[in-house]
């Protein structure tokens, strides 16, 4: 696991705000632009909002360190699939922004017409910035490579969205 997960655990779990804050602040990679300090201070606050909602929304079902439910990609009796992995050995990064703000927002059902899921839609229970905090915390836990792509797919689908 990456020390910046254990970092942001560590802090939801016991350490406060605080320290949740230091160690993004500690984390977050020097800028050489005039108000990078403050850039990287929203990001880090973003983060730790983020985190905090992973926490109290998210991880139980895909997990406290975003490693999801055992046999993830086999469909249980139900016919319905466990929880995936949010890590960088799940499929997460594969999507874009916007469709994992819409996953998080109605549920997978709004990606995909029928789809049968246990992940129910946020709308009623988050704000727009705060489903956003989520998905910046998660995309925050991966390798640079994985990162990468994923800002690609969501390159990809604002160019689909501009015609």
């Amino acid at each position: 696991m990456r020390p910046a997960i254990h970092i942001v655990l560590a802090a939801v779990i016991g350490l406060g705000p605080a320290g949740l804050i230091g160690g993004y602040l500690m984390l977050s990679p020097a800028g050489d632009e005039e108000g990078s300090r403050i850039d990287r201070a929203a990001a880090a606050s973003e983060r730790m909002d983020g985190a905090r909602l992973y926490a109290e929304f998210c991880a139980a079902c895909h997990g406290a360190r975003l490693e999801g439910q055992p046999n993830w990609q086999q469909r249980k009796p139900d016919g319905r699939l466990p929880a995936p992995p949010h890590d960088a050995t799940g499929h997460t990064w594969h999507h874009g922004d916007e469709v994992l703000f819409r996953i998080t927002k109605f549920g997978p059902a709004a990606i995909v017409e029928g789809y049968k899921s246990d992940m129910p839609g946020f709308a009623d229970i988050l704000s727009d910035d705060k489903i956003r905090a989520v998905l910046a915390f998660i995309k925050s836990t991966w390798p640079e490579r994985e990162r990468e792509y994923q800002e690609l797919r969501t390159r990809a689908e604002r160019g689909r969205a501009a015609r």
